[in-house]
């Protein structure tokens, strides 16, 4: 099964969110940036490798936040695993994407996140609203 691991970067109780190019799959979908685990290497080793080389940041990976799968229509499923950043050098370079932007979590359903995100991000809305957040 394919694995995708992906961070919550945090910052000033804002979340980085990115929006995927018109170019790419799922093309202006919203996510958390990282991606597809590689052969031999752990979730968490994965996304700080995802986030230095999609946003040019070196990052602390926090606690594991979320682990789920999700198959897309016609796909095989794939697991998505997530990760709390709260420590991270560096200033986030988005070029890679079409569009970077720090959110409340209690936000995130205004944007037009990946399905297999959707319940995810509606579950952190749900939360963040709930403390008050």
């Amino acid at each position: 099964m394919t694995a995708v691991a992906a961070a919550l970067i945090e910052r000033n109780g804002r979340t980085l969110i990115c929006r995927r190019r018109p170019d790419q799959s799922h093309g202006g979908k919203w996510e958390f940036p990282g991606g597809k685990v590689e052969n031999g290497e752990s979730p968490a080793e994965a996304v700080r490798r995802e986030l230095r080389e999609e946003l040019d940041i070196e990052a602390e990976i926090g606690p594991r936040i979320a682990r789920y799968e999700y198959a897309y229509p016609g796909k095989q499923p794939i697991l998505l695993v997530f990760f709390q950043v709260k420590e991270f050098a560096g200033e986030p370079d988005g070029s890679g994407f079409a569009e970077i932007r720090w959110e409340r979590a209690r936000d995130f359903p205004q944007f037009d996140f990946l399905e297999g995100d959707v319940a995810f991000v509606r579950e952190l809305a749900a939360t963040a609203r709930r403390r008050g957040a």
